[in-house]
């Protein structure tokens, strides 16, 4: 969240981020008093994000920011997070964690299986495919459990692309065409450990728009001053942490 300190200051105001700052803080806090324990997972990463971004968003729009806006500024806040990495340590990274992701995926699988996972847990299916890919459909996401718990449904399936920011900055290859946060029938994941994915996201999901455009009639809002470049690339096609690798991965 203070990465994005000045962002959030220059384009919605300091009352607006000092509003932000404790109220999300408070939400924080309180989720992660009620939150399970999953025990070992290989999605325990992207769950121990959940709180986090829930609490966001629900303050988010709480405090004036259209659903349009708080994906908008969820998109930036990672973005930022992630950026705050050297370059160098993002691409060794990338790869590092998908071979570790992909060699505990079958486990993940057998305890699936016997029964052993948490409600919580993420459900999937696995596919080797060679030295490089492989591809899991989620069939249920812990991300999503925990949104629907705390009311926060409406950030679906826009938080879902974190995974494509994820994937972009460090190298990886990563695509997908459908997600359970838009209502299909699981997230089908395909990763390359070492490949290209643009800064896009697949149809059906939440467009961006080209830049932060802060409603003016937003209550608390004191200050605004859009940035003449665009904040937000804009896409063809539409926004996801529940994937499975992100910070996100965040599926």
């Amino acid at each position: 969240m203070f990465r994005s300190r000045r962002f959030i200051i220059k384009n919605y105001g300091a009352e607006f981020w000092q509003k932000f700052k404790s109220e999300s803080s408070f939400v924080f806090k309180k989720i992660l008093l009620e939150l399970p324990d999953i025990g070992k997972s290989i999605f325990s990463f992207n769950y121990a994000y959940a709180p986090s971004y829930i609490a966001w968003y629900k303050i988010m729009r709480k405090l004036g920011l259209s659903a349009q806006e708080a994906d908008n500024l969820m998109w930036k806040m990672n973005e930022k997070m992630i950026l705050s990495v050297p370059k160098i340590f993002l691409r060794s990274a990338g790869k590092i964690y998908l071979e570790s992701f992909r060699k505990k995926a079958e486990s993940h699988i057998e305890r699936q299986k016997s029964g052993m996972l948490h409600e919580n847990d993420w459900l999937i299916e696995y596919r080797n495919l060679n030295k490089n890919s492989f591809e899991i459909d989620i069939k249920r996401c812990g991300f999503i459990t925990l949104a629907k718990k705390y009311g926060a449904e409406e950030m679906l399936p826009g938080i879902c692309a974190v995974d494509y920011i994820v994937a972009h900055y460090m190298g990886n290859g990563f695509s997908r065409t459908k997600t359970l946060g838009a209502g299909d029938n699981c997230c089908n994941c395909h990763y390359e450990l070492k490949g290209i994915c643009p800064l896009q996201v697949p149809a059906g999901m939440k467009q961006f728009s080209r830049k932060f455009q802060p409603r003016a009639t937003s209550r608390i809002i004191i200050r605004i001053k859009p940035s003449e470049n665009p904040i937000v690339p804009k896409f063809e096609c539409g926004f996801s942490e529940a994937s499975g690798i992100s910070s996100s991965t965040t599926t």
